[in-house]
């Protein structure tokens, strides 16, 4: 493969960074565009990928689609629960900056955000520059139709709205059904990872042979691994047989994990099988770590979803740009989901808008190891219950430092990351000034979160 710079495929793509109207306008532009699949998965541990660590598990595809792609090493969801971190990837924008400061659930008194872009979403954008835009799988940012996907960008929408799925086979949630294509009610039978696998695929496939012309953005979100932990049984058996010591907790994990690798592994195939010329961004991300009650491993980091130390934040990422990210390369270099939306802008020569908070992942595309200047990250989930009470708990990270607010109960932590990663060591005694300075800039953070309505 010949590889170019990020420069000359912006050249490519945008002739003269010609505008979006233009592309709008003149359809012939679009065929150089490349296509994006943007794969957001649920709940995976930091480690739990053959390719990550896993000892135990089996994931070709995605081992593959790591090797081939620029590994992200440290990469932060915007938050360690779903609702806010899907917040940040649709808009470039601090989930509590959108509305989104916590998971949006079903009943009122338990539902705590309420989905307000500031900007255009990523899907309007792109549907300006000419793509045809669909939403497949697990949305999680409302159930009114004010709050569906299509009233946020998307031309089309196949997948599940709600949260959680209390049952993989049956698709409920609180005895509701939230299963849609477009805006009218479904019904369909089997597994939710198999159903969103084959819509996707077979979505691919039409568009290869139908829709040549037109340039494609594909957000595809799994359930999976999300409890409850429910892989087929076909699955769990062959894990059981390959791996008969592992404890069952894992063991269904695992298992599910795998399933979902295996569809994942179909989706990327109708991508490689595309018989145009147009190549395929692909980017693949979780939405907070892995749930460590339910068997995730999440390596050395401390804790798992739903909290502000690193297993909670930390996720498995990696982006692949044809012609520019190469193989087997990998960047410890800080960066969040919020990056994903500027860094799509930036490689199709489109302007970011001034008020995202999410950064351009470009540099780190040809050059993984560049380092930003004193980056400046911010993180915030409410929830409610008696541990929450519908209080907040934050975290803030600047240079090697992090400030960690794990409970509304807690003290303010400091950790040195460069010096102790898995946050063995507290220095808010030790450092008494730093810590202040963070505590002053969160409540800044705080304050402009708070601009935006989320009840």
């Amino acid at each position: 493969m010949t590889y170019i710079s990020l420069s000359q495929l912006i050249l490519a793509v945008v002739p003269l960074a010609v505008s979006s109207a233009s592309w709008a306008i003149n359809p012939n532009q679009n065929a150089e565009k490349p296509n994006i699949l943007l794969i957001v998965v649920d709940d995976l541990g930091f480690a739990d990928l053959g390719c990550l660590g896993s000892k135990d598990l089996v994931t070709p595809n995605l081992d593959r689609l790591f090797e081939q792609s620029l590994r992200l090493d440290r990469l932060y969801a915007n938050c360690p629960v779903c609702s806010p971190t899907r917040a940040s990837i649709i808009t470039g924008c601090y989930p509590d900056r959108v509305g989104v400061p916590g998971v949006i659930r079903t009943h009122a008194e338990n539902s705590w955000g309420n989905f307000s872009p500031l900007t255009q979403t990523l899907p309007e954008r792109l549907s300006e520059a000419g793509y045809l835009t669909k939403a497949i799988g697990k949305w999680h940012l409302g159930l009114t139709p004010d709050d569906h996907p299509m009233s946020h960008g998307f031309d089309r929408f196949h997948g599940f709205l709600g949260d959680m799925m209390d049952d993989y086979f049956n698709h409920l949630r609180h005895g509701n059904n939230y299963m849609f294509i477009d805006r009218k009610e479904i019904n369909p039978s089997g597994h939710a990872t198999d159903l969103f696998s084959k819509w996707a695929t077979d979505w691919i496939e039409q568009q290869n042979e139908k829709n040549r012309d037109q340039p494609w953005f594909l957000y595809l979100a799994y359930n999976a691994p999300h409890t409850p932990i429910q892989p087929p049984q076909a699955w769990l058996e062959k894990v059981q047989k390959r791996e008969p010591n592992l404890p069952e907790p894992r063991s269904k994990l695992v298992a599910l994990i795998e399933h979902m690798d295996h569809g994942i592994g179909e989706v990327l195939s109708s991508v490689r099988h595309d018989r145009t010329t147009r190549d395929t961004i692909i980017i693949f991300t979780s939405d907070n770590g892995g749930q460590l009650n339910v068997g995730a491993n999440n390596g050395k980091l401390r804790d798992g979803k739903q909290s502000m130390y690193e297993g909670g934040l930390r996720i498995p990422g990696c982006i692949k740009v044809p012609g520019v990210t190469r193989a087997n390369t990998r960047t410890n270099t800080v960066c969040v989901t919020a990056d994903f939306y500027p860094t799509i802008m930036e490689i199709l020569g489109l302007k970011n808008d001034a008020r995202i908070d999410g950064m351009s992942l470009t540099p780190l595309l040809e050059d993984p190891d560049h380092k930003w200047h004193n980056r400046e990250l911010y993180f915030v989930r409410r929830e409610g219950g008696p541990r929450y009470a519908g209080l907040s708990i934050e975290a803030v990270m600047r240079g090697n430092l992090k400030l960690v607010h794990n409970l509304p109960t807690n003290s303010f932590e400091l950790f040195d990351l460069e010096q102790d990663p898995y946050e063995e060591n507290d220095l808010a005694n030790k450092r008494p000034k730093d810590l202040q300075q963070l505590i002053r800039r969160l409540q800044f953070h705080l304050q402009r979160g708070g601009r935006t309505p989320w009840q």
